[in-house]
């Protein structure tokens, strides 16, 4: 194998932060890529990975070569598509990023309809609720709020709007009421979303024009889907998308508290690079994205917010 091939697989296996990991994901055996490893590391005669039972990092001189491999796998990667997408078919594996609630619960299950429209597309989805680096990660898009957006060099299009909503489980109503407003809501036990203090701040308005409550209690969730599944479970008292908890307000699992409650508004979005020549597979997914949300009734409600990331 030549250099130029043992360099590809390292800047893989920094990535990825383990030997395995980097194998699995190249459709190798772990035993060939450390192998490959090993020469490179003799061929320029440095020790580049610092090996734990839990994975690897670079040392120093790993991470100075890891830069350079790293554009050399970025312009491996534009020339590959620029080849795969002459025809403008959408061709090739998409690497999707999005929140675990909007994920789990609305994105996944669209998923064969769009595989099944776009035959030669694999996707690689990764959930997450942190803030993304499109370029620094290789994602080709990312689903989040739009409060979100931190680089003005990516591109945003509107996918739909989310009220919340404040529910519990009847169990955990019946045993310590329903508030009917949010000076009753101190008293109960509110479930949080980690993360900064904005998430937990649950508005009845506006934020400078109404009531305010700082959701307290005796759990916090890493996620919101986390926290959904708490309130199912009778833990207490949770905001949550309405779009994750309308299904289980029919089915009776929740019960909506205070239906009046109103705050103010967001937008999901799906990011992209701000590339002028945007590979057809990516825009296939942000064009079919829009076209299955917008219409949702979701997205069309006027009670719209930002629902916990």
């Amino acid at each position: 194998m030549d250099i130029s091939a043992q360099m590809l697989i390292f800047a893989t296996v920094v990535e990825q932060g383990s030997i395995s990991a980097a194998a699995r994901s190249m459709g190798q055996t772990p035993s060939a890529v450390s192998k490959q490893i090993g020469l490179l590391e003799d061929r320029v005669q440095y020790r580049l990975l610092n090996r734990t039972r839990t994975g690897v990092s670079p040392t120093q001189e790993g991470q100075n070569l890891y830069e350079k491999c790293k554009a050399m796998a970025d312009k491996f990667k534009e020339a590959e598509d620029l080849i795969l997408n002459l025809d403008g078919t959408p061709r090739g594996k998409l690497r999707v990023a999005s929140t675990v609630a909007f994920g789990k619960s609305q994105l996944i299950p669209t998923l064969p309809k769009f595989l099944k429209e776009y035959k030669e597309v694999q996707v690689l989805l990764d959930l997450t609720d942190r803030d993304v680096d499109l370029q620094a990660e290789g994602f080709d898009a990312a689903i989040c709020f739009a409060e979100q957006r931190k680089s003005p060099d990516t591109m945003v299009r509107r996918i739909m709007q989310s009220r919340r909503v404040l529910c519990a489980a009847p169990a955990y109503l019946e045993r310590f009421g329903t508030p009917a407003n949010f000076a009753e809501m101190a008293e109960h036990n509110c479930l949080r979303v980690s993360g900064t203090g904005r998430r937990n701040s649950w508005y009845s308005v506006e934020p400078n024009n109404g009531q305010s409550f700082e959701a307290s209690g005796n759990f916090e969730g890493n996620s919101t889907d986390v926290v959904f599944r708490a309130a199912l479970a009778g833990l207490g008292i949770a905001r949550l998308p309405g779009y994750m908890a309308e299904q289980k307000f029919m089915s009776g699992e929740l019960v909506q508290i205070m239906p009046e409650y109103a705050p103010s508004s967001t937008e999901i979005v799906v990011m992209f690079a701000d590339r002028r020549n945007l590979a057809p597979k990516t825009r296939a997914f942000i064009d079919f994205l829009v076209r299955q949300f917008r219409s949702s009734p979701e997205s069309s409600n006027g009670k719209t917010a930002a629902a916990g990331r």
